[in-house]
């Protein structure tokens, strides 16, 4: 599924078009067909990077319209709610495994909080994180990447008219999708990477310093080089109420056995937190639980906040 708009599903069939979450080089025959959902699927939703099956005429022809009768089990799913209070959970995109983190050093300023709870989401998607900043022409990275070093998230940095070559060897196939806020340069970055994409470019508002939403839904893109992108909406929000607490301790292996010391309900956040002492004891970085604690913090209030 390459991309969906208003009931109408775009999928690309034939050789070559990626069946596991590492995407071929290999490229032959294929087509662009439309489709819609069968009826016996019900509510079930489909979303870009949805493996599926189609029947009826899937030659692509202009008026042509093929239905999709099954969707594949998914190896990922990235998901988000509305809020904070909103559990019900919203895909985003299926079968990535490589999310790309885009954030502006300046112009608009970066959002830590929001990068923490997109990493978040990565790790409840089991999907490897990687930071893309960008701008880096008008602000140095060091204070950013200092701040997710004790979490080894890899990064790369682009400036504006620079070569992306760090970003391309990086997205070398693999089905990654680009998340990011509205004006950090995320289309910009696509139209580097796939030159015939003409992805839309927004710019920053000088009053409010939010960028315009450009990228009105999902699509999928082919890199030339080999390996997929799947370039997303800009978001000004990324609720995480259906992510529980055990899922992001998962993702600090050297800290989760402490907490089975801790106060029943333990939030990590408190006073009474045996983590607290475990660190003392010399048995983790300061470090690493000060991220664990800012990614749990993550989880509440506004999600837009810095």
């Amino acid at each position: 599924m390459v991309a969906v708009d208003r009931g109408r599903y775009t999928c690309l069939v034939g050789e070559g078009v990626p069946r596991s979450t590492t995407p071929k080089k290999r490229r032959g025959e294929r087509t662009l067909v439309v489709a819609m959902k069968a009826r016996e699927l019900g509510r079930k939703g489909i979303v870009v990077g949805d493996r599926v099956a189609l029947v009826g005429d899937v030659t692509g022809q202009p008026d042509t319209l093929a239905r999709i009768v099954r969707v594949e089990e998914r190896t990922s799913m990235l998901r988000r709610s509305a809020d904070d209070v909103d559990d019900i959970e919203r895909p985003i995109v299926a079968n990535a495994d490589q999310l790309v983190i885009v954030t502006a050093l300046a112009d608009p300023p970066p959002r830590p909080r929001m990068i923490d709870r997109m990493l978040v989401a990565a790790y409840d998607a089991d999907i490897e994180p990687l930071l893309c900043l960008t701008k880096a022409d008008l602000a140095p990275a060091d204070d950013l990447v200092a701040l997710y070093e004790p979490l080894g998230v890899p990064y790369v940095v682009v400036r504006k008219g620079g070569p992306v070559d760090d970003l391309a060897e990086a997205l070398a196939d693999r089905l990654s999708v680009l998340v990011g806020h509205s004006g950090v340069g995320k289309s910009t970055l696509v139209n580097a990477l796939v030159p015939h994409a003409h992805r839309a470019v927004s710019h920053v508002n000088a009053v409010t310093g939010r960028g315009r939403h450009t990228s009105t839904s999902a699509v999928a893109l082919e890199l030339p080089e080999g390996g997929w992108i799947i370039d997303t909406p800009g978001v000004r929000s990324f609720g995480l109420a259906h992510i529980s607490v055990e899922t992001v301790l998962a993702a600090f292996p050297d800290l989760v056995d402490a907490t089975t010391e801790c106060p029943k309900g333990c939030t990590h956040l408190g006073d009474d937190c045996a983590l607290d002492r475990y660190v003392a004891e010399g048995h983790a970085e300061p470090a690493r639980l000060e991220s664990l604690r800012r990614l749990l913090a993550s989880r509440e209030g506004s999600s837009d906040e810095d």
